[in-house]
């Protein structure tokens, strides 16, 4: 079955090119040319992908993000026609998994769409399950726990999370947190990983484990006991 991606960008011309990368490399395809309905159809479909513009009128994609998140953990790839850091940073901290900024290398965005859709369905962990205190998780299923309360993840988060509920008494630098979330030989800067940290141990604090992760100052980070 063709994996289907949601388009939701102000600019026909963009919109355009898109269309024929990402049909050319297999995937289904459905459009929205503004925020509002691209949330709409977000919210009435099912799709495994969504592109997100961010620098749209009333509604920009970092407004359709937070707005989707509080119901829905489909991945997010932002488009941005801006190389400003602070955009990507609260991009990632609202639920985006990656970005590709503008103009961008169609054969670029296809690869990070496959490395997404990749890191989404496949386990990141061997295990069917780790435990630690009260907090459960199974990658395969993509399944966060907190004394059996359901915690909602983005695939990054999971990813992060799976690699530390691995090995829970190893202190893991930044770059085994980068490739444990985008795979090996991939560049990415500190304060995207530190986002997504962040980002992670808000919501296990939310959940009511707020000592899950731990800092090793200097070093890295660590699973906590994880008591509620």
């Amino acid at each position: 079955m063709s994996q289907s991606i949601l388009i939701i960008d102000d600019d026909p011309q963009i919109r355009q090119v898109l269309r024929i990368a990402i049909a050319q490399a297999g995937f289904d395809i459905e459009e929205a040319g503004d925020g509002a309905e691209g949330l709409t159809k977000a919210r009435t479909g099912r799709f495994d992908l969504i592109l997100l513009d961010i620098g749209m009128p009333q509604m920009d994609g970092l407004e359709v993000c937070r707005t989707l998140r509080t119901t829905d953990q489909t991945p997010v790839l932002f488009l941005t026609a801006r190389d400003d850091e602070i955009d990507r940073v609260l991009g990632f901290e609202l639920g985006g998994d990656d970005y590709v900024t503008k103009p961008f290398s169609p054969r670029e965005l296809v690869a990070r769409i496959r490395a997404i859709l990749k890191r989404s369905a496949a386990p990141v962990a061997k295990s069917t399950g780790l435990m630690r205190g009260c907090l459960h998780v199974d990658a395969s299923r993509h399944l966060c726990e907190i004394s059996g309360r359901p915690v909602a993840l983005t695939a990054r988060e999971m990813a992060l999370l799976a690699h530390l509920m691995a090995q829970p008494d190893h202190i893991s630098a930044r770059p085994a947190l980068t490739d444990a979330m985008y795979g090996v030989n991939i560049h990415v800067s500190d304060r995207t990983v530190d986002s997504h940290l962040r980002n992670l141990r808000a919501k296990l604090t939310a959940g009511g484990c707020g000592d899950a992760i731990e800092t090793v100052h200097g070093v890295g980070v660590r699973m906590g006991p994880c008591t509620e």
